[in-house]
């Protein structure tokens, strides 16, 4: 083939992609036909989230997107089509005009001034029926061969409580079976309207197609594991009092500075060791936190696109990233530094949980350091609860698994919120959530909670030896006093145990 058959051929191939409306058009063609997201995401083999970035902004490519772009026609060509047969069928018989709306009551007033016609049928005073007209402000019929008398059915009534005493509920019928119910928010909802299972129902299917292979059944888990753990934040989603914004505008601080290289914010990972001890030998033990990343799933997530603002105030209600110059820390030869290790001074861009616990440990309650002084802010309103019926899901299935001795179930769950947290920022390993302020704030909130172990262990007399990353804490005393042990989200477990020092020379009495 020559260079311009090669030529000739690759442009044969070539298409250019299928234009999409703009975003807020998107969710409203949706919203018109009363469609769910999730409707939309199984028609189109996609999850709900990714069908709200798109709505956000985000643009599918591919085949997918040549997908989105024809029901995006077709609900556009259905919407004006419907347009036509009302404009064809023209205004009913019950239809008012808007000269003849009177402003006071909002109802259709005829000539006469005591008739009005209702825009919504009610009972009519006299027969009970469907009535479309009020008379001298009561509902009922104007002809009366449509008002015939009907039969009443009676209704279900509660027993009558004597004068002064409260009417109780109506009893149920002898051999009704009770209505099991469970918390759903602040509501109730019956038990058979409970999520399905997703991560038990998941590790089975996994179980049964590798023919009980457990090592095969758990590579396959965790191969999948991210998508899977998209899947059950939707499902825990359901009935949320909050959209999760999954493609919001990102700030440039947010944004990584090069292809390989990192954002500009400081997550305050600690690598801190003592520098001293006390003379002689010591044992050490190495305590290992259980869960960092699922117990840091209940953070302060902003909710929205991220706002900014500038001076010092902090806003509770809301959380994100702050540009910060933190006060001195003077207590490094006992505690790690709240920021981490860090050598540059000067301001920097932290975290949420990282500014909420410098503020902290500022209070009159520890009085440890000066509070530091925020110079500019990206924030959203932001709640705690955001995840944490993704995170109950999680931790629940870790319990059972732990419990049942499952360790398929065990590596299929660390791996779903491991890398749930790890690739929500720029990752070609999940497109369907982009929230690299939420990949740092998860971080950041498990290294403030292995800091406040630290300082825990500290304040009951232990002394602290070492701490890294989001779970391995080094500590000299009695520890089962202070941490309990166990494999539990709650607990720590032995990682190690090792001495350090030498006993003192002993004294050489002369003769």
């Amino acid at each position: 083939m020559t260079d311009f058959e090669a030529i000739d051929a690759l442009l044969a191939g070539a298409r250019q992609e299928v234009p999409l409306p703009p975003a807020e058009e998107r969710r409203d063609l949706r919203e018109k036909l009363n469609l769910s997201r999730a409707q939309v995401a199984q028609a189109l083999g996609v999850s709900p989230s990714t069908v709200g970035g798109w709505e956000s902004g985000r643009d599918p490519s591919g085949e997918v997107r040549e997908k989105y772009a024809y029901f995006l026609e077709g609900a556009r060509t259905k919407l004006v089509g419907q347009d036509e047969e009302e404009e064809e069928v023209g205004p009913t018989e019950d239809a008012v005009d808007p000269a003849d709306v009177d402003e006071g009551s909002g109802h259709a007033v005829d000539e006469a001034d005591d008739v009005a016609s209702l825009g919504a049928p009610r009972p009519c005073v006299l027969c009970g029926g469907p009535a479309h007209h009020e008379v001298a402000g009561f509902p009922q019929h104007l002809d009366p061969a449509e008002c015939a008398p009907t039969v009443p059915v009676p209704a279900p009534t509660a027993p009558v409580a004597e004068p002064g005493q409260q009417a109780g509920p109506v009893q149920p019928r002898q051999g009704a079976k009770p209505v099991q119910v469970v918390p759903a928010g602040r509501r109730m909802r019956t038990a058979s309207d409970a999520e399905p299972d997703l991560i038990r129902a998941a590790v089975a299917e996994a179980l049964a197609r590798h023919e009980g292979d457990v090592d095969a059944a758990t590579a396959a888990l965790v191969k999948r594991a991210i998508p899977d753990a998209m899947a059950l934040l939707d499902e825990t989603r359901k009935g949320g009092r909050y959209d999760v914004v999954a493609h919001p505008w990102i700030p440039e601080v947010l944004r990584k500075q090069t292809a390989r290289g990192s954002d500009q914010i400081w997550e305050a990972r600690p690598k801190w060791a003592r520098r001293e001890l006390p003379p002689g030998a010591h044992e050490v033990t190495a305590l290992d936190v259980n869960g960092a990343y699922l117990s840091a799933l209940k953070t302060h997530l902003p909710i929205g696109q991220l706002e900014h603002s500038t001076g010092f105030d902090h806003d509770r209600r809301r959380a994100g990233v702050h540009l910060i110059t933190p006060s001195a820390w003077e207590h490094d030869a006992h505690l790690p530094n709240p920021l981490g290790s860090r050598d540059e001074p000067g301001p920097l861009w932290v975290t949420e949980p990282t500014l909420r616990l410098l503020l902290r440990l500022s209070g009159p309650k520890h009085g440890l350091c000066d509070p530091p002084e925020i110079h500019e802010s990206f924030t959203s309103g932001a709640t705690e609860s955001l995840l944490e019926k993704f995170r109950v899901a999680l931790k629940d299935a870790r319990d059972r698994a732990i419990a049942e001795d499952d360790e398929v179930t065990l590596e299929y769950v660390k791996a779903m919120y491991s890398k749930f947290v790890s690739t929500m920022g720029e990752s070609n390993y999940n497109r369907e959530l982009y929230r690299p302020d939420w990949m740092h704030l998860i971080r950041s909130q498990a290294f403030a909670n292995l800091w406040m172990k630290a300082y825990k262990a500290h304040e009951e007399g232990l002394l602290v030896v070492r701490a890294m990353g989001t779970d391995e804490l080094h500590v000299i005393g009695d520890w089962r006093r202070v941490f309990p042990e166990g494999r539990g989200v709650s607990d720590v477990k032995l990682k190690d145990v090792y001495t350090v020092g030498e006993d003192a020379a002993p004294a050489v009495v002369d003769d």
